[in-house]
């Protein structure tokens, strides 16, 4: 791209409005969750806690996943990156142009062993996303969480909040008690695919599996790069369920995953329908077809080839249209929309990525 070209696009994405589709709002203290949680289960949290479903109670398996943020996104007041809305407005939401911001407020509701307390912790941040956010920035937009282990729960959690257009998707986290494709979720799928609400899947540091099916690794490199697996297994595993066969519109996001992985996966599941479709008859299609009408990837983490031009011939195979823009703010990690995708592409096709894709995906007016 000649210098000419690149202050060409410079200029156009200056211009273009930017839905980032990775937010992740953090609590100003450890305590500010507990003014929307009942009385009963304040007590509870403090005199018994909250243990999840993984190994390591109270704390991240990593410090790393704690304190891993952009060095210039603690606010000058004081309070953790992304905790103060003012800050985040200046900092991303008006810096990038962004038309809107989709919140991915993290917590260990879904992955608690006490389901009671899980529907009330998720209960709780999504009051609190609406509090604190929704309330005061339009260009936020909420994801519902919900206690997903407990069916009947998650879905009284969706049927309240999707009454609020501010709530775009539903949230859903991978490492679940079982694999994702299986019955005991499909009231969840039936009704956000009834509501058009997609299910947001992110990464998470809680869970009950690790990431690995060896168990859980020694390092944080391995856990960080451990998120594009979870991806995969719980993709693989509505496939070959019949998920997308069942509930034939509706929409998976996989967030915070990756994406360079998808091609070979594909080609892989395909191949082996081939060679085995008589073992799962209820799945009529080629996987790779329902990932073509069903799925759809953030961006960041961008696996980017040493040969960057070697990008555009993944973006081909995955698909222009597979991939909405994520910043993952305020993590360490972060992803500015001018430096993301230094590959040739259309006008079109840099438009989709950065806004349009996700307008039609979330519904976003």
């Amino acid at each position: 791209m000649s210098v000419t070209e690149l202050e060409k696009t410079e200029t156009t994405e200056a211009k273009l409005g930017i839905v980032d589709c990775d937010i992740h709002p953090a609590l100003t203290t450890r305590g500010e969750i507990a003014a929307f949680l009942p009385l009963r289960w304040r007590d509870h949290v403090r005199d018994w806690g909250m243990r999840s479903g993984g190994p390591f109670a109270g704390a991240l398996q990593y410090p790393r996943m704690g304190h891993g943020m952009r060095q210039d996104s603690y606010p000058p007041d004081g309070g953790a990156p992304a905790s103060n809305l003012a800050f985040m407005q200046t900092q991303l939401l008006d810096d990038l142009n962004i038309e809107f911001g989709l919140l991915h407020a993290l917590n260990a509701g879904p992955s608690l062993q006490n389901q009671e307390l899980g529907a009330a912790v998720c209960s709780a941040f999504n009051d609190w996303q609406i509090d604190k956010w929704l309330s005061k920035e339009p260009r936020l937009k909420g994801g519902i969480s919900i206690p997903q282990e407990d069916t009947a729960a998650a879905l009284r959690e969706i049927d309240e909040r999707s009454k609020d257009p501010r709530f775009v998707q539903v949230a859903f986290v991978p490492r679940s008690m079982e694999p994702a494709g299986r019955r005991r979720y499909w009231p969840i799928y039936e009704r956000a695919e009834a509501l058009d609400l997609p299910i947001g899947v992110h990464s998470a540091a809680t869970g009950w599996r690790a990431n690995s099916g060896a168990g859980w690794g020694s390092f944080y490199v391995e856990e960080h790069y451990g998120f594009a697996h979870t991806a995969q297994t719980m993709l693989t595993s509505m496939i070959f369920e019949g998920v997308f066969e069942r509930f034939p519109k509706l929409k998976v996001v996989l967030v915070e995953g990756g994406f360079a992985w998808l091609a070979p996966l594909m080609w892989r599941m395909d191949r082996e329908w081939e060679r085995m479709r008589e073992e799962v008859p209820h799945v009529t299609r080629r996987p790779s077809d329902y990932v073509k009408s069903n799925v759809w990837l953030t961006t960041q983490p961008v696996e980017e080839p040493p040969n960057v031009r070697h990008m555009t011939h993944l973006l081909n195979w995955i698909g222009w249209d597979k991939l909405m823009f994520s910043t993952d703010y305020p993590h360490w990690d972060f992803d500015h929309p001018d430096r993301a995708f230094r590959v040739g592409m259309s006008e079109e096709a840099r438009r989709g990525i950065l806004r349009d894709n996700a307008l039609g995906v979330y519904n976003l007016t």
